[in-house]
C-alpha cells in the first residue's frame, strides 16, 4: 500500500470511528447553565476564587503551588519521555540491549523477555526521580498517606506486570513482522481489539493487587437502599453485587468514585475517603455521575475512540518506523523493523503522537465528564432535597480535598484537562435547573 493511500485510510477511518462520539446539541437548561458558569470564569482572575468554588486562602495558595508544579511535572515528563528514547537509541544503549538479548540465548521467547526486562528497567530508573518527587509532593501536602514501603511494593507490582504482559505484546508484534512485514501494522491492530477487550474486562480484578475492595452493603445498606433508588430510576442493571467499596483512605486522603470493567466484570466503585468526607446526599451525586458512565455507555465508547487511536498509532508507527530505520539505522545498529531493537522506534512514534493527540483525547474525555454530571444531578432529582446544592458542594468537598484550581489557564484546561475545571463544574451545578418553566432535562423526563 502506497504511502497516500495508507495515510488516507488512517484519517477516513478515524473520521468514522470518532463520528458516533459526537454529542449532541445542549438542552436549553444546559445553555442557560453553560452561559453562566462561562461567564462566572471569564470575569475572575486565572487561578483565583470563583463565587460558587472558592478555597480559604491557606488552600488557595496550595492550589496556585500544586497547579504550576502538576503543570510542570507533566510537561516536563512528556518531553522526557520522548528525549530519553532517542538518547538511548542515540548513544547505542537500545542496540546493546539487543546484542545482550541475543547472546544470552538462541530461543526467541528468551530473547524477547531478556531484551524488554533491560528496556523496562531503564525505563523504571529514568523516570524513578519524577515519580520520587511527585509522591513526596502529595505526601508534604497530606493527598496521599501512603508510606514508602507500600510505594514501591505498588512500584513493584507494575513493573512485574508491565514487564510479563509488555513482554507478550512484545513476542506476538514481532512474531506479525517477521511474518507479514508490509501488514504488521494493520494485523497487529486487528490483534488488538480483543487484547484491549480482555484489558479492560480484567481491570477491576488486576485493582485487587493494588487497593481493598468489599460489597457496598455490607456496612452501608441504608446508603445501598438509596443508591438503588437512583439506579432503578434511571433503569440501570446496577444490582447491589455490583457496588463496592474501596478502602482508598489506607494510602489517599482525596474522594473519588468510578466505573471499571465490562460486561460480566463491569461495576462501580466508591472510595470510603467519599463516605468518610461527603454527605449521604453528596455521595447519591458521585453515584448519580458514575451511573451516568454506565448507563450513557462511556466505556463502550472509550474503547472506540481507543481503537480508533490505536489503529491511527500504530499505522503512523509502522510509517515512521520505516522512515527513522531508513535514516537514523546505520546510526542506530537497528537494520531492520525486525530487530528487537526497533520497538524503541515505534514506542518513540507513539510518544510523538500521544503529545500531539492530548488535546483530542482530553476534549472526549471531558465531553463525557460534563454529560455524567448532568445525568447525575438529573438522577437525584426527587431523590434528595435541592439537586443543585448537593451537586455544587459536593464539587466543593471534591476541589477542597484535592487543591483543586478553582480557574485553571484556558489553554490548559483545552490542552490536559480530562475533565472540565472543578469551578466551572460547581458554577454549572449551580446554575443547571432544567425542572424551571419552559425547560426540560436531557436525560429524564420532566415528571420524574
Amino acid at each position: 500500500m502506497r504511502l497516500r493511500s495508507l495515510s488516507s485510510a488512517l484519517v477516513l477511518f478515524t473520521l468514522l470511528l470518532a463520528a458516533p462520539l459526537a454529542q449532541a446539541a445542549d438542552t436549553p437548561a444546559e445553555q442557560a447553565a453553560d452561559n453562566y458558569a462561562a461567564q462566572q470564569m471569564a470575569s475572575h482572575p486565572v487561578h483565583g476564587n470563583l463565587p460558587d468554588y472558592s478555597l480559604p486562602p491557606d488552600k488557595l495558595i496550595k492550589s496556585q503551588h500544586l497547579s504550576k508544579v502538576s503543570l510542570t511535572i507533566h510537561f516536563a515528563d512528556e518531553v522526557w519521555g520522548i528525549a530519553q528514547l532517542v538518547l538511548l537509541l542515540w548513544l547505542g544503549v537500545i542496540a546493546w540491549m539487543r546484542d545482550r538479548a541475543v547472546r544470552f540465548s538462541a530461543n526467541r521467547w528468551l530473547q524477547c523477555f531478556a531484551f524488554f526486562l533491560l528496556y523496562t528497567i531503564a525505563g523504571f530508573l529514568l523516570e524513578l526521580p519524577v515519580a520520587l518527587y511527585g509522591h513526596n509532593l502529595e505526601l508534604e501536602y497530606g493527598l496521599s498517606i501512603q508510606r514508602w514501603g507500600s510505594w514501591f511494593g505498588d512500584q513493584a507490582k507494575t513493573f512485574a506486570l508491565s514487564w510479563i504482559v509488555g513482554g507478550l505484546l512484545v513476542m506476538l508484534l514481532f512474531y506479525i513482522i517477521r511474518r507479514a512485514p508490509r501488514r504488521w501494522w494493520l494485523i497487529f491492530w486487528a490483534a488488538s481489539i480483543p487484547i484491549v477487550l480482555f484489558g479492560v474486562f480484567a481491570a477491576p480484578y488486576i485493582n485487587l493487587l493494588y487497593n481493598t475492595f468489599e460489597p457496598l452493603q455490607k456496612n452501608h445498606s441504608d446508603l445501598v437502599a438509596q443508591l438503588e433508588k437512583v439506579a432503578a430510576k434511571g433503569q440501570m442493571d446496577i444490582p447491589p453485587d455490583r457496588m463496592f467499596l474501596m478502602k482508598a483512605s489506607e494510602k489517599e486522603t482525596t474522594l473519588n468514585a468510578y466505573v471499571t470493567g465490562f460486561g460480566s466484570s463491569k461495576r462501580v466503585v466508591v472510595w470510603d475517603t467519599s463516605l468518610m468526607k461527603g454527605t449521604p446526599d453528596q455521595v447519591l451525586f458521585i453515584f448519580g455521575h458514575e451511573s451516568g458512565h454506565y448507563v450513557l455507555g462511556h466505556i463502550v465508547r472509550g474503547l472506540v475512540l481507543s481503537l480508533a487511536g490505536l489503529f491511527v498509532a500504530i499505522g503512523l508507527g509502522y510509517l515512521f518506523v520505516g522512515w527513522a530505520l531508513a535514516r537514523f539505522g546505520t546510526r542506530w545498529r537497528i537494520p531492520v523493523q525486525a530487530d528487537w531493537g526497533a520497538l524503541a522506534v515505534l514506542l518513540l512514534a507513539f510518544s510523538l503522537l500521544s503529545a500531539v493527540q492530548e488535546p483530542v483525547v482530553s476534549f472526549f474525555s471531558r465531553q463525557q465528564e460534563h454529560a455524567a454530571d448532568v445525568y447525575g444531578q438529573e438522577a437525584i432529582h426527587g431523590i434528595v432535597a435541592d439537586p443543585q446544592t448537593t451537586a455544587k458542594t459536593a464539587f466543593d468537598v471534591l476541589g477542597e480535598n484535592s487543591y483543586d484550581d478553582p480557574n485553571p489557564n484556558p489553554f490548559i484546561q483545552f490542552w490536559m484537562y480530562d475533565h472540565p475545571a472543578i469551578g466551572r463544574r460547581a458554577a454549572f451545578a449551580e446554575a443547571y435547573n432544567p425542572w424551571l418553566p419552559g425547560m426540560s432535562p436531557r436525560y429524564f423526563k420532566a415528571s420524574d
